[in-house]
Parts: structure tokens; C-alpha cells; sequence
């Protein structure tokens, strides 16, 4: 072959080679972020976190914001595919047009999985981005545990949990390690009790009471989530996934006695108290859908 040909080979292959984005040696590390509102910095009342509120309308770029300092880092730090879930409320808050283009939005409800849609065992790791505390805990920013209307407490194997330990035995049941949580300071603690000390968390807010925080700005809350990013995904390596033991035992406690009585009517459910009902799966995701339709039967 003539050298000529040799070198138009050559530059082929080095194109079709750049083209498909290909590198020797590359780790492919793919990042699964879901992002929920009422932990996002200068988060505090419900007037942010509406579609009807005032204020709704900068939350969400604050939101969006958040959400694109944690893409960052995750790229920074090697990512090659990054899926956000838009968690909170209708799952409609994020503004596409503002997510950092490199990053696919998962958007809209009903989903099957809520704030853990598109999560599977191909997924390196989890961040959570804007959580918020369990529901009635003290100080704990915007409180509450799925639904503010129908929850007084949702507790699974004897553990009580909130989204955040929720969410990530979904992660769990997959193989996949939560790696960040941000949020309120509470939430923060909680999730890492729960997860482990390996766990990164980054406070951006510490409450004061449920409508009230003491809260970074959001550009610093931003810086501080890309470094709190970068450092989670370089450490992924020794967080280990939250896996809960079969089968999962889960007790759902309602605000009202009517709420209980219209879950007893799905056979598989039972009743244990004047608020409380329980049922058991040998299938995480499969429960967890479960207690989905029970909440969503107590909003009626």
C-alpha cells in the first residue's frame, strides 16, 4: 500500500474515531441526579415551591441553577452521561432551555418511580440535589414525607424514612450508591445516619423553624454543590449502596383515619390502626409503587 493510501486511512479512522467519542482507556461513569425544590437555597415557603406562588418563578431558576453546578462537577470529574430527574410537584419546575445541554431531563407525572424515574443497574451513582427533612421533624425546612396532605410518618423493615432514605433503597435495590445529598442541615444529617458516614452532603441552609432558614446565596450554594460533586464522584468507589433485606415490611401512617379506610380496600394491605396501615413485598420497587397508590387514594 502506498503511503499516500496509509495516511488517508489513517486520518479515517482518527475521524470516525473522534466522531463516536471513543478514547482508549476511558471509564465510562454514568451519573443519575434527582432533583427535588424545597432544599434549594433561599427555599422557604410554599409560595416558591408552587406553580401558583409569587415567588415560584425565580425558585425555579435557583433550582435549575443547582441542578447545573452538580452537572458540572459531575463532568469535571469524569462523567460521561448525566440524567436528571425533575422530582418535586409536577415534575415540570426545571426550565429545559436553562439544564446544561450536555444532560438529559427526565420530566412531567406521572412517572412509574416519582423522583427516581430512569434509574436502572447501569447507573455509576446518585445525587440527590434539594431535599428536605422527613415529615415532623423539628427545625427541618419545609418538612414533610411524600405528601404534606396525608403523611404523618412512612417507616419500612421498623425504620422510619423519609425521601431521601426512600430513594435511595430504590437506588439500592438496583446496586447503585447514593454518593451526595444537599439540602437543609437536618436532611442532611438524616440521610447520612442512615446512608453512612462516607455519604457527601452539602448544607446550603440550616432551618429555623419550618418557614424560615439561615441560607447560603444561591451562587455560593452553587460553588459549594459542584465541589461537594466532584469530591462525591471521585470517592463513589467506597460508598456502598443502601440495600435493604427482603422481604420489606412497610408501615404507611396517615394524618387522617378516612385515608387508612380507603387503603384497606386494596387486598394486600392491612389495617393496624385507626391511621396505619401496613403490607409486605419481596419486591422493593414493586412496594414502593404500592405505597404510591396508597397516598395517592388518601389525596381523594
Amino acid at each position: 500500500m502506498c503511503r499516500k493510501n496509509v495516511l488517508i486511512l489513517s486520518f479515517l479512522f482518527l475521524a470516525i474515531f473522534s466522531r463516536v467519542g471513543l478514547s482508549f482507556g476511558q471509564e465510562k461513569l454514568k451519573i443519575f441526579i434527582s432533583v427535588d425544590m424545597e432544599g434549594i437555597a433561599g427555599i422557604v415557603h410554599s409560595d416558591q415551591t408552587s406553580s401558583s406562588g409569587k415567588d415560584y418563578n425565580i425558585a425555579r431558576r435557583w433550582m435549575t441553577k443547582e441542578v447545573n453546578a452538580a452537572i458540572l462537577g459531575a463532568f469535571e470529574a469524569g462523567a460521561t452521561e448525566v440524567v436528571v430527574n425533575d422530582s418535586h410537584g409536577s415534575m415540570r419546575n426545571i426550565i429545559p432551555s436553562e439544564l446544561n445541554p450536555k444532560a438529559y431531563l427526565v420530566t412531567g407525572s406521572p412517572k412509574p418511580l416519582a423522583m427516581m424515574q430512569g434509574i436502572d443497574e447501569t447507573f455509576d451513582a446518585v445525587i440527590f440535589i434539594g431535599y428536605h427533612a422527613r415529615a415532623g421533624t423539628d427545625d427541618g425546612v419545609l418538612d414533610h414525607t411524600y405528601s404534606g396532605s396525608s403523611i404523618h410518618s412512612i417507616k419500612i423493615n421498623g425504620l422510619e424514612m423519609g425521601e431521601g432514605e426512600i430513594n435511595a433503597a430504590i437506588a439500592g435495590w438496583y446496586k447503585v450508591p447514593v454518593v451526595l445529598v444537599t439540602g437543609d442541615r437536618i436532611v442532611c444529617e438524616q440521610v447520612k445516619r442512615s446512608l453512612g458516614e462516607e455519604l457527601e452532603m452539602a448544607a446550603v441552609k440550616e432551618g429555623v423553624g419550618r418557614y424560615a432558614a439561615k441560607s447560603l446565596t444561591p451562587e455560593k450554594a452553587q460553588v459549594l454543590i459542584k465541589e461537594k460533586t466532584r469530591i462525591a464522584l471521585e470517592k463513589r468507589k467506597t460508598i456502598k449502596p443502601f440495600i435493604l433485606d427482603p422481604p420489606f415490611y412497610f408501615e404507611v401512617n396517615f394524618l387522617r383515619s378516612y385515608m387508612a379506610d380507603s387503603a384497606e380496600l386494596i387486598p394486600q394491605v392491612e389495617k393496624k390502626g385507626a391511621r396505619t396501615v401496613v403490607f409486605t413485598s419481596n419486591n422493593f420497587v414493586e412496594g414502593f409503587k404500592l405505597m404510591r397508590v396508597l397516598i395517592s387514594l388518601a389525596r381523594r
